[in-house]
């Protein structure tokens, strides 16, 4: 579901900051293929992998969070999504600013990122991961578990074996270990369970589609799983 939320008073707020005087401010160049010095936005708060604390208009269940990120000259406007990793619930705002205030759930890991058209192209940043701090909560679950290898729906070569890599994050930096669900049917079976390295090679047979998760389990008992990956083999 997307949201369009136009701030007010907020909006004055946050533009006394912007230099006014720089007339490069929003500009776009020319159409054309996108230069390479053009990037997506980098974003600064909240912070990667973080537990997040500065929430404002504190209630048990809810907080109020900036989101902030680098202005960048190439964009007339940008779009904020920030997915929910307890429900898989995304929401995206659009706004002109480079601080926006989103009421979310607390004790609840969150992702987001921005993005913004040039060129009728989709430039987007980095996605960041954090925790919105719960009230008299002592250990934080980890974060899912973040694919490297393969890709996602990647066709690999005829081969009787594939590498699976992942990276996994905690607040709390206590992950123990992962479950590894592998298997031809969706959702995937237990292939592997509680190892601590974060890749294991699988046997495969070739003209397959695969598809695997992995659970990330940290040292209070905590768990998170991660979204089902799939690759297929020549």
């Amino acid at each position: 579901m997307k949201r369009l939320i136009k701030l007010t008073c907020f909006v004055l707020l946050v533009q006394g900051c912007v230099d006014t005087t720089d007339d490069n401010i929003n500009t776009l160049i020319p159409n054309g293929e996108i230069p390479d010095d053009v990037e997506g936005v980098q974003l600064i708060f909240p912070f990667e992998s973080s537990l997040c604390t500065e929430g404002t208009n504190i209630t048990p269940t809810e907080s109020t969070v900036l989101f902030e990120w680098e202005p960048n000259n190439n964009a007339q406007s940008y779009i904020l999504t920030v997915e929910n990793l307890s429900t898989n619930s995304i929401t995206e705002y659009e706004t002109e600013d480079f601080i926006y205030p989103v009421t979310i759930q607390r004790a609840v890991s969150y992702r987001w990122f921005v993005n913004y058209a040039f060129n009728d192209e989709i430039l987007e940043s980095e996605t960041w991961n954090f925790y919105n701090a719960g009230e008299a909560i002592q250990t934080y679950p980890p974060f899912q578990a973040e694919i490297i290898s393969p890709t996602i729906a990647q066709t690999l070569p005829s081969t009787n074996s594939v590498t699976l890599q992942w990276s996994g994050s905690d607040v709390d930096d206590d992950i123990v270990d992962y479950d590894v669900y592998l298997s031809t049917i969706n959702p995937p079976e237990l292939a592997t369970s509680n190892i601590s390295a974060s890749q294991l090679t699988v046997a495969v047979v070739s003209g397959n589609i695969y598809y695997w998760r992995v659970v990330t389990r940290d040292a209070a008992g905590n768990t998170s799983e991660s979204d089902i990956f799939q690759f297929n083999i020549q």
